[in-house]
């Protein structure tokens, strides 16, 4: 069986039957190797091609929680809804040498406003098998944490929580022990958040549904 190891920066290696030293000579030949157009241009085309699975991905979420009538609304924001800019990333390679490449997208974040809180689990249902729909038919695969669902309140536009990802409310994890976390359940509260009120200003973001 492969044994999979977790590298510096992300990167992961598949045992190869390599020694040990013959191993990290190798990591560190292709660490110092000079980036080449083709390794650049290959990165900046990935990183494209992420943000457009993510918008593919608040799309697909966004159909499965208009089902439901307490459903109010639903932007995108955040670095999704925008187009990217090039900037030095965490890549220890490009910030050596000082190339700037797309901006990574990490996550897609959308504000949802719901009229009844009562729902939230059946929401986080409805996330979970639209994520899981857009891999057997797109083959675009998505992780469930990279999904953050800001949940809005209709009227007020004030941010009460993010809903949770966890099967159970609470699940007993250290994310459960901060203040009114679960109340009510699978509203999470993130200690010390506070949603920047120009994230959602005009222009910033892209409306997906309005009821």
């Amino acid at each position: 069986m492969c044994r999979r190891e977790e590298k510096p920066d992300g990167l992961f290696d598949y045992d190869s039957g390599m020694k040990d030293d013959e191993l990290l000579e190798k990591l560190w030949e292709d660490e110092n190797a000079p980036l080449t157009d083709s390794d650049i241009d290959d990165q900046n085309q990935y990183l494209l091609k992420q943000q457009q699975n993510f918008r593919i991905a608040a799309d697909y979420v966004t159909s499965a929680l208009v089902q439901f009538r307490d459903v109010k609304r639903v932007v995108l924001f955040g670095s999704v809804a925008k187009s990217l800019v090039k900037e030095i990333p965490r890549f220890r390679k490009y910030r050596r040498e000082g190339i700037a490449v797309w901006h990574e997208c990490k996550d897609v974040d959308l504000a949802v406003w719901v009229d009844d809180l009562s729902c939230l689990n059946e929401l986080r249902k409805a996330t979970s098998g639209a994520l899981n729909k857009l891999l057997d038919e797109k083959n675009i695969g998505v992780a469930h944490h990279q999904v953050d669902i800001f949940i809005m309140e209709p009227g007020t536009d004030r941010h009460l929580g993010n809903l949770c990802r966890y099967g159970t409310c609470p699940k007993g994890k250290i994310d459960c022990n901060v203040p009114v976390c679960g109340e009510p359940p699978f509203l999470q509260q993130h200690e010390n958040f506070i949603l920047d009120p120009e994230a959602l200003e005009t222009g910033k973001y892209i409306l997906l549904y309005e009821r």
